[in-house]
């Protein structure tokens, strides 16, 4: 059989992508996969490391007004449909899969409209516009959340399988996740991500932190993202702030390692991150992005906090104060929720709507 799959921009779209290929392979051995993502972007680099091809379509986001960028992005999208119809006449999948990111939409909705067995993933507890909007046209719409359905006009064709993530979350061990970082032995670790690309918002809420306290009792393992890194050095070193006792990297190759051998997480609430703290059954401080779509990342967040399993800071009250008496609050509670893995993982749910 032949599959595209089709998600990019951020790793929450790229890595569920890659689950499900890994799934694929396991349950179809003859399985020829294609990727398509958008041209220089996370999944450029991410996908083909992951031993799968990829193509590239012309494609870029659309903003919610009205601007030069958008009649530009219009073009582009004219280019990304002709480039997309010429993909699939060529590789003739059987089945076409999107799991987010703008590049996903016109791939999944040619293929929808060429009869092609067709399945999107909705990772939020509320949907964007775009898994909307192709609702109507597709074969399985995958929900990780139940709350998600009732914003879905068409209801036949939903189905709750839960975020799919690696299966590492829920079967590495902490103790040997524990051995990967030596130097966090005799220190409570605490793990810093905001997303694939980094927040800028937490990483100066980290930088005052570390300029108000010395001793903080906790050490950092810090994700700055790509964009922030030397920034985040030079501003640490112009204003000598001490950070000896703590690991600051641009990005996080090993995250199932980190996550379940921290201590506690400091994050944004993007779906596959909440997805990732329940597997790994960590305890989390969330300041969820505002002005996302819906503004679902606060409804993601306050679902995990509900469960008693995090701290939500909105970005409007998020100071040294607040974040380091969360920090310290977190690491002295204990997860309510029991580290269990499901008879079916979420992405094994995902592949069987495929038939495979």
């Amino acid at each position: 059989m032949r599959y595209i799959i089709s998600g990019g921009g951020t790793g929450g779209h790229i890595y569920p992508a890659i689950a499900i290929a890994e799934e694929i392979k396991k349950r179809d051995a003859e399985a020829d996969i294609l990727f398509v993502g958008a041209k220089d972007r996370l999944e450029c680099r991410l996908v083909p490391a992951a031993g799968y091809k990829m193509k590239v379509i012309p494609i870029s986001y659309l903003k919610r007004k009205i601007s030069v960028h958008n009649l530009k992005s219009a073009a582009m999208l004219m280019r990304g449909l002709v480039a997309v119809k010429k993909i699939i006449e060529e590789f003739e999948p059987d089945y076409v899969i999107g799991t987010g990111g703008y590049v996903s939409a016109p791939v999944v909705y040619v293929a929808a409209k060429k009869g092609i067995f067709t399945l999107i993933h909705e990772q939020n507890a509320y949907p964007g516009l775009t898994n909307r909007f192709l609702n109507k046209h597709v074969s399985v719409v995958a929900l990780s959340f139940q709350e998600a359905a009732q914003y879905f006009k068409r209801k036949d064709n939903l189905t709750l399988t839960g975020n799919p993530i690696r299966a590492a979350y829920y079967t590495l061990s902490r103790e040997k996740a524990r051995g990967y970082f030596p130097e966090f032995e005799n220190r409570k670790m605490v793990l810093v991500s905001g997303g694939s690309g980094g927040s800028l918002l937490i990483n100066n809420a980290i930088i005052s932190l570390l300029k108000k306290k010395n001793n903080l009792g906790y050490s950092f393992y810090w994700a700055t993202g790509k964009a922030h890194y030397e920034k985040v050095i030079k501003k640490l070193e112009e204003e000598k702030i001490p950070h000896s006792m703590h690991y600051i990297a641009p990005y996080i190759d090993t995250m199932p390692e980190a996550l379940i051998a921290c201590d506690l997480v400091i994050g944004s609430a993007g779906a596959i991150t909440i997805a990732e703290i329940q597997a790994a059954n960590r305890y989390a401080v969330l300041i969820p992005k505002a002005y996302t779509a819906g503004n679902h990342q606060e409804k993601n967040a306050f679902l995990l906090e509900k469960s008693g399993q995090a701290t939500v800071i909105k970005e409007k009250d998020l100071s040294p104060e607040t974040l380091h008496e969360s920090i310290v609050n977190g690491l002295q509670t204990t997860s309510n929720i029991a580290r269990e893995v499901p008879l079916k993982l979420p992405v094994e749910q995902i592949v069987e709507k495929l038939g495979i």
